[in-house]
């Protein structure tokens, strides 16, 4: 029987396809891998976040994994603004992997003969470190994801080495260069999966709610304004990131991560003060946290607070005696 708190159990009877970054062999492969509803499904690459997103909009695909964050570099901003301007999207999973990275050449090549590095941006900038060591008059070459970085050594000749996943090697002509050489062995890539619909998942105690919200204007105090929502109901914050809105100097959104869920009383208060306060809320999904770590907030913030405090104005309002 079908899980109605479960969005993507409620089609389980037939085989749906994911989308994520490709080719296959990436970290968003292996994020895809520890979705239990997507086993025995099948599995789509595609190039980009766009592209992605596209197919959940369409219904080609019944979900996408997506990057968000990683512990080096930060928000994904690709992903980030993409979820700002794409209607109807839901986050309803966060999942973490562990990163780190080799660097591989064609068979032949040395240290010492590369020039150009091909990498995705993101682990490009979590190994800098150790390439501006190692190889100090490097260039860099963006590619789409780190598979691909690697593959493309085989048909062109524009890069000398490429940033990839370990492993790489077993599934292409290529060489190991060097291992382990991310510049923090406790690096980690945050992912979500994102699908099309309204469907919220039951609270765990555990849970995260994705948010980006604008500010009404840009002036002294605003952000203070913004911020305080969350304080003053007792929500921690344990994301906020800037981005441009882009239609004049000094306008930005952020996107927020709030520990709760949105029926979570604290939290759900949260959001109203900021639908009061903000001209645009856009509500990305609760979901249970990739670490499971159980949410903490001081006794003054029980659901049990709200309520009563709620109880006790409506019964203001309807003419109860005042205690």
């Amino acid at each position: 029987m079908p899980d109605s708190q479960n969005p993507l159990s409620l089609t389980k009877t037939q085989t749906q396809t994911y989308s994520y970054l490709g080719p296959a062999g990436t970290f968003t492969e292996a994020a895809l891998a520890q979705v239990p509803e997507a086993r025995d499904q099948a599995w789509r690459p595609v190039n980009n976040v766009g592209e992605a997103f596209a197919d959940v909009i369409s219904g080609r695909s019944i979900a996408a994994m997506i990057a968000i964050e990683n512990s080096v570099d930060g928000g994904v901003t690709a992903t980030q603004d993409a979820l700002a301007s794409v209607p109807n999207l839901r986050i309803i999973g966060e999942y973490l992997v562990p990163v780190n990275f080799v660097l591989v050449a064609r068979p032949g090549t040395t240290l010492a003969d590369v020039r150009v590095v091909n990498a995705h941006p993101v682990a490009y900038g979590q190994c800098r470190n150790w390439l501006e060591k190692t190889l100090p008059s490097h260039g860099h070459l963006p590619s789409s994801s780190n598979v691909a970085a690697a593959s493309a050594l085989l048909d062109t000749t524009q890069a000398d080495a490429a940033i990839a996943p370990p492993g790489i090697e077993k599934h292409h002509d290529l060489v190991v260069l060097a291992s382990n050489i991310g510049d923090n062995p406790n690096a980690v890539t945050r992912f979500v999966l994102v699908g099309r619909g309204n469907e919220l998942t039951a609270p765990t105690g555990a849970d995260k709610t994705s948010l980006i919200i604008e500010l009404p204007s840009d002036r002294s105090g605003a952000l203070l304004e913004m911020l305080e929502q969350f304080a003053t109901r007792g929500v921690n914050l344990s994301l906020i990131q800037s981005r441009p809105i882009g239609d004049s100097l000094g306008r930005y959104r952020f996107v927020v991560d709030a520990d709760g869920h949105i029926l979570d009383e604290r939290v759900a208060d949260a959001l109203l003060g900021l639908r009061r306060f903000s001209p645009k809320v856009i509500f990305l999904g609760s979901y249970p946290r990739a670490d499971k770590r159980p949410i903490e907030f001081t006794s003054r913030y029980d659901d049990g607070i709200f309520i009563e405090a709620r109880d006790w104005l409506r019964g203001l309002v309807g003419g109860e005696p005042a205690e």
